[in-house]
């Protein structure tokens, strides 16, 4: 059977052989199977949950029940899995908000960590063992004495050493996708926006760029990259920036000049897509390749989430419409948590948006959030739906458009501007690459006996718990200071 996980003050790992491993989707819990989870990957951190209690089902009662002692524990997965179900816990008054990260339930199968994910895109480009070098440092060195009046290298050097940034790393490291900010603003205040927050709410796991780039601090960086790196992107629209688009001026002027330089690599920008006219006039410059943030098709759940300002969810279906005439290559970063995103309506939604809009891609992306701040946002104002579990959403919608490339990463495209695959394309399968990894024919996961997520539940006794050897400890992501790099 599959255990409950728990994690102590010393940051042991717990398993309690009294109760049986519960996941959350939604605001349902769930007793998890064997298919539902696979051994924690390489890569993956645990998290502790302070002030919150692990649920289970007891053994001797089949009820659902607080299973103490210890706090709740989760996984953040590396980037190329999908978690299919959050942990499950009941939530101590006072408990404080969690960070912005992608929970996952984590269960033990004897002494075995397990978690509720599914592999979706096998390219190991975003691999962890490729970042966080011990060479990382000595990189940003180097590079920041090469163009030390370069403020965005100067941004990107704290992102790569300070916040452990992948997009950023990759500029000094010379390969790949590299991110560029530009924008300070932003015209959206989405739920779990990573860069900025309210006071009060989710901690922001980055802080935001403070100025506007010049076109030269964008030139330089994005000339050099697409000239040199392997597979090369470069991206506008990351996690320390707002809406890109703002700065549709500076970008146009810049991707034109880069143009200019190099044919070399793709030039992709991370949007939100509200602004139509921006969105051809950056396409018409050079922008060939887009990833728009969707975290529902349905405008009421948009709107509710993203909270835009001065744009609606038509508008972001009519810009996806223009960059597809204009030959961009088109991606949804779709924003995905368990409960919500395999509902039936939402993916009916979703089919209909990708039908509308024609799409090439669905990146999958766990949701970094709180789950119980999703739940008052997103699942309690409207009326209960039930999920139908993750895996079966993303086959459904597979079956529905068998020509839809569906993983977790950008493509670099052949070529200046993405004009459609020939005939045949490797990357472009019926059949997810990923399939045989997972059981197709997973059953339908109903609610059982009507427990919804963050119910009291009475407490097992605490001779259930025994301390399991773990080789995962948490929180395990080197960080490097700032000053490392300019020493």
């Amino acid at each position: 059977m599959l255990s409950v996980a728990a994690v102590d003050r010393k940051a042991r790992v717990l398993r309690n052989d009294n109760a049986r491993a519960v996941g959350r989707a939604g605001d349902y819990f769930f007793e998890l199977a064997a298919d539902d989870m696979i051994p924690m990957p390489e890569g993956a951190t645990l998290m502790r949950l302070p002030g919150r209690v692990p649920v289970g089902i007891a053994e001797a009662t089949g009820e659902f029940v607080s299973a103490g002692p210890g706090e709740a524990l989760a996984a953040m997965l590396p980037q190329g899995y999908t978690r299919t179900y959050l942990p499950a816990y009941t939530r101590k008054a006072g408990a404080p908000a969690l960070p912005l990260f992608g929970y996952a339930a984590v269960a033990l199968d004897g002494d075995q960590l397990m978690v509720a994910a599914v592999r979706t895109d096998h390219r190991d480009t975003w691999d962890p063992r490729h970042y966080n070098l011990d060479s990382l440092p000595q990189a940003v060195r180097r590079r920041l004495e090469r163009s030390p009046n370069n403020r965005v290298l100067a941004q990107l050097a704290k992102c790569s050493l300070e916040y452990g940034c992948f997009t950023a790393q990759n500029i000094f490291y010379r390969r790949w996708e590299g991110g560029i900010p530009v924008s300070p603003a932003c015209n959206a205040a989405c739920l779990g926006c990573i860069s900025k927050q309210p006071a009060e709410c989710c901690p922001s796991p980055q802080e935001r760029i403070s100025f506007v780039p010049t076109r030269d601090e964008v030139v330089e960086i994005a000339v050099e990259h697409l000239e040199n790196a392997e597979d090369a992107i470069i991206s506008f629209g990351q996690g320390c920036e707002g809406e890109p688009t703002l700065q549709a001026d500076l970008i146009v002027e810049a991707v034109r000049l880069t143009r200019a330089a190099t044919r070399r690599g793709t030039v992709n920008i991370n949007t939100n897509a509200g602004d139509t006219d921006a969105i051809r006039r950056v396409c018409e410059a050079g922008v060939d390749s887009l990833r728009v943030s969707l975290v529902s098709a349905r405008p009421d759940r948009y709107h509710a989430y993203h909270r835009p300002a001065g744009y609606e969810l038509r508008d972001v279906v009519e810009s996806i419409k223009v960059a597809k005439a204009l030959g961009a290559f088109v991606s949804i970063n779709y924003l995905c948590y368990p409960g919500f995103s395999d509902t039936e309506p939402e993916v009916d939604a979703l089919a209909d948006f990708i039908d509308e809009t024609g799409i090439d891609m669905l990146q999958l992306r766990n949701l970094n959030i709180d789950p119980d701040v999703f739940s008052d946002t997103m699942l309690k104002p409207f009326s209960r739906e039930e999920p139908r579990g993750m895996v079966a959403a993303i086959y459904h919608l597979q079956d529905c458009f068998p020509n839809l490339i569906i993983g977790n990463f950008s493509k670099a495209l052949d070529g200046y501007n993405w004009s459609g695959p020939p005939a045949g394309c490797s990357f472009r399968n019926p059949i997810p690459p990923w399939a045989s990894d997972v059981n197709v024919n997973e059953r339908e996961r109903r609610p059982t006996g009507g427990v919804v997520a963050g119910a009291s539940a009475p407490a097992l006794p605490f001779q259930a718990t025994r301390i399991v050897p773990s080789t995962s400890p948490l929180n395990t992501t080197k960080r490097f200071p700032l000053r490392a790099a300019l020493e």
